[in-house]
């Protein structure tokens, strides 16, 4: 549906340098980054409202690379909706309708966006009278007034509050999967992104670091900057020394401990363990298997996050676990306890060398 071939556009210091994505018909894909990364300057690239240098923006078969904006049936709701404050939420939403059919059937489109968003009492309202749940609905309602092939939103429910946007991203998802429009949601929060899309990437300084399902970002992930953005900081270099007795796992040293890792492996390696792959027990508890690394280490920080709880550990190597609150408190540990963290081979992933 979409193929961006060799995308390069330049501004300032900042490049966007020699991009690629495809994206299939009626996918909806996260698009994520730092704040700097590129984002909207990608989005902007597609929609017509840059330039590129170079390369090829290609949607349903057409190269749209270098046509005007309104002729590339894209929808676009940027990050601050853009709404124009001297018009109604109909005016609004009908705004990329005007002068392209005729005025009864432009009224028809407004009424039925409005209709599907759950506006149609505001219609007569001015914008300036709207709360930032309502002026993200009509600025949706305008981009899908034009019946785009494409949609592209700019962190579209970052203004709002966690309660507001966490049922906006529901809607979302259940409005995307009634019409199948192909979606390309912007977002620096993990959260949002998994309960919008399926497929993701993550741009970093113009460049994407990694493409794939939001499942393989988060567990793995290609490349240490992915890792990072996922919220992995278990991150470690080791050293194979030698093969567990079956043959098909590896002893490597990191940082004075040693730990069993899958697969054969030489010399240095640098793998990650996710937070919430982390067990911890009791120091005296000795119920494990002879497969799992055992590490008596200390505890140096508790931090209650509501849905979990975070645990530092160090000594004899450095570790963050994300545990859940009813294991917690069956541990009975606090800050410079000691306990046993327990590490199973097939949770430690390797990254690609």
């Amino acid at each position: 549906m979409i193929n961006i071939k060799s995308l390069t556009f330049s501004v300032g210091n900042f490049h966007l340098n020699q991009t690629n994505i495809h994206l299939a018909k009626g996918e909806c894909f996260a698009l994520l980054g730092q704040p700097g990364s590129g984002k909207t300057i990608f989005l902007e690239c597609l929609c017509g409202l840059n330039r590129p240098e170079s390369g090829q923006i290609i949607i349903a078969g057409e190269d749209v690379t270098y046509k005007e904006p309104r002729k590339r049936k894209i929808g676009y709701v940027p990050q601050d909706y853009a709404l124009f404050p001297h018009l109604s939420v109909e005016k609004n939403i009908g705004f990329g309708l005007n002068g392209i059919i005729p005025n009864n059937k432009s009224l028809q489109k407004v009424k039925e966006k409005a209709d599907l968003l759950n506006i149609t009492h505001l219609l007569k309202r001015q914008v300036g009278t709207l709360s930032g749940g309502e002026k993200q609905r009509t600025a949706l309602a305008r981009a899908l007034a034009i019946e785009p092939s494409v949609l592209l939103l700019d962190e579209p429910v970052s203004a709002l509050d966690e309660n507001t946007r966490d049922s906006v991203c529901i809607e979302l998802r259940k409005l995307h999967e009634e019409l199948g429009i192909t979606t390309i949601h912007v977002s620096h929060n993990l959260e949002e992104a998994f309960s919008v899309a399926d497929r993701g990437g993550i741009l970093n300084n113009g460049i994407f670091e990694q493409t794939g399902t939001l499942d393989e970002l988060l567990r793995r992930p290609t490349n240490e900057f992915t890792a990072r953005f996922m919220r992995c900081g278990n991150i470690f270099t080791g050293y194979a020394k030698e093969l567990h007795k079956s043959g098909e796992s590896t002893y490597v040293d990191v940082h004075n401990t040693r730990l069993l890792i899958q697969g054969t492996h030489k010399g240095e390696i640098k793998f990650i363990v996710r937070p919430e792959n982390i067990q911890l027990q009791s120091i005296n508890n000795t119920e494990y298997q002879t497969t799992e690394t055992l590490i008596p280490i200390k505890v140096t920080r508790i931090v209650d996050r509501g849905a979990y709880v975070r645990i530092d550990l160090d000594n004899p190597i450095p570790l963050t676990a994300h545990i859940p609150h009813y294991a917690f408190i069956n541990l009975h540990i606090q800050e410079g306890s000691r306990i046993t963290a327990i590490i199973k081979p097939e949770m430690i992933h390797i990254l690609p060398t």
